[in-house]
């Protein structure tokens, strides 16, 4: 064992946590919000079930750990496009770039957006080597499901060829994040949508990699915290609005600080050990 470099994964394993930390005290010690605000930032929370990955993002922690140059690639459809957004700037990777580079401002953070409206899974595997092998990403973050369920597509993991996908992300050493549908009145009405939302988790399981739960983050806006639909989705009832796409993009910027946080620790445990 080499002491400086057990105290180098000392250091960055408690660099990531103080950031963890930080985030639970800013929301602890922050002002209330006044009565007119509370129908929205009271909802924009983490939700243990929801947005804790099931599996550490051990190629993102090595790099954070080095302080290199982090690249994220959003791959999916019009949700990670931006649909409903006031401007590109709303939408949830750029918004997800923001937060990341708040909570690392020594380390250089890219989101590049491959959201592209319409899209269904075999549309995105069709552009997976120019869009995302070919960006040589450190993290991808894959939304999917949604269109299928719209069009009333057979929910069969043949044709959705999920993990296939992840197999050729993992292929290249990058971690991977899937995004299940959103809850919102179009998706929900579509008898498949449980469907679905089950198919994604077993192929994350499967694959080994973990899922972003958003449809249950949307449903617990709706059913948990009071929300009316149109306090975070937009006028034609299946888009996000630049609050929903700003408060997913901070939940998921937790989520993976936390999972990054997850693999420096036990990086030092295995090697100290």
């Amino acid at each position: 064992m080499l002491p400086g470099r057990t105290s180098s994964f000392t250091a960055v394993a408690a660099t990531l946590a103080a950031v963890v930390t930080a985030g639970t005290l800013a929301a602890v010690l922050a002002p209330a919000p006044t009565a007119s605000a509370q129908s929205t930032t009271r909802a924009c929370k983490p939700i243990a079930d929801a947005t804790r990955l099931d599996h550490a993002l051990a190629h993102t922690a090595a790099r954070l750990q080095r302080g290199e140059p982090l690249k994220l690639v959003a791959i999916g459809s019009s949700s990670t496009a931006g649909a409903g957004a006031s401007a590109p700037s709303a939408s949830y990777p750029s918004r997800l770039e923001a937060e990341l580079r708040t909570r690392f401002p020594n380390v250089p953070i890219t989101v590049i957006n491959r959201g592209v409206n319409g899209e269904r899974a075999n549309d995105m595997l069709a552009r997976f080597e120019r869009d995302v092998i070919g960006e040589k990403p450190d993290l991808v973050l894959w939304q999917v499901g949604s269109n299928s369920v719209l069009r009333d597509d057979p929910i069969d993991p043949a044709t959705l060829r999920i993990q296939e996908g992840v197999a050729r992300i993992k292929a290249i050493g990058a971690d991977v994040v899937l995004i299940n549908p959103q809850f919102a009145p179009k998706i929900i009405v579509k008898h498949d949508i449980d469907g679905m939302v089950n198919l994604i988790d077993a192929a994350a399981k499967a694959s080994n990699v973990s899922v972003f739960h958003r449809f249950t983050v949307m449903r617990h806006w709706k059913q948990a915290d009071g929300m009316e639909f149109s306090s975070f989705l937009s006028p034609d009832e299946l888009h996000m609005n630049d609050w929903s796409y700003a408060c997913i993009a901070k939940l998921l910027a937790g989520s993976i600080v936390e999972a990054a946080t997850r693999a420096s620790v036990t990086a030092h445990v295995l090697f100290f050990y």
